[in-house]
């Protein structure tokens, strides 16, 4: 029998690692130029595919990437570079000239799979947790149990991110490119932090 302690630990552990508040800031920093709508919209989608994805590793855990002979070490490494790419273009705006390069309709690129979903919220971080959090009480009740709490936490993500307009009327312009660049340094060194920690785990960093 699951007891209400896995509970509260398990809830803490993930809201921890997922840290809505601060994937809150990143989503707007990233949809900062939608209308309320499409950023509604984004953030429901947004949660829908983490939730699939942590959904699929707290049923399957490590078999899914064995599946495809990919280690959780090698997992973190190419989230971290893939963070990273983000966070260069958070830094230096890559994705405003890419838009004012692309069709009216592609003018705003749809970031709710990546970088939203994959890696800021189903990144190598919350994967390995719910491996973690539903082997601790192995079979379906383990399974669901993890599920569950992560469903509660996914909750809270989403509650932020629809907070995103007003947190954005807020800041103001000038406010959301300053805090667009500063949580371009803080990406660029969490991806590079994912990066070591692989890195570490295959004896190529102390």
């Amino acid at each position: 029998m699951i007891d209400l302690a896995f509970f509260v630990t398990a809830f803490t552990t993930l809201f921890v690692v997922i840290d809505p508040f601060g994937t809150a800031p990143i989503f707007v920093a990233l949809t900062q130029e939608m209308d309320q709508a499409t950023r509604r919209k984004t953030a429901f989608r947004t949660c829908l595919t983490a939730s699939g994805i942590l959904i699929a590793f707290a049923a399957f855990g490590e078999a899914v990437l064995g599946f495809v002979g990919i280690s959780m070490e090698a997992f973190k490494v190419a989230g971290g570079a893939l963070l990273f790419l983000t966070a260069l273009d958070m830094l230096f705006e890559r994705r405003t000239k890419r838009r004012e390069d692309r069709a009216e309709e592609e003018e705003h690129p749809d970031p709710s799979v990546f970088p939203l979903a994959i890696p800021l919220v189903a990144g190598p971080g919350s994967i390995a947790t719910i491996i973690l959090l539903s082997g601790q009480h192995p079979g379906f009740q383990g399974t669901v149990a993890a599920v569950v709490v992560m469903l509660a936490v996914m909750a809270v993500v989403l509650l932020f991110f629809l907070s995103g307009g007003l947190i954005a009327r807020i800041l103001g312009k000038t406010g959301l490119n300053v805090l667009t660049r500063l949580l371009g340094m803080l990406l660029a060194a969490l991806s590079v932090q994912f990066i070591l920690d692989g890195l570490k785990a295959f004896g190529f960093a102390s």
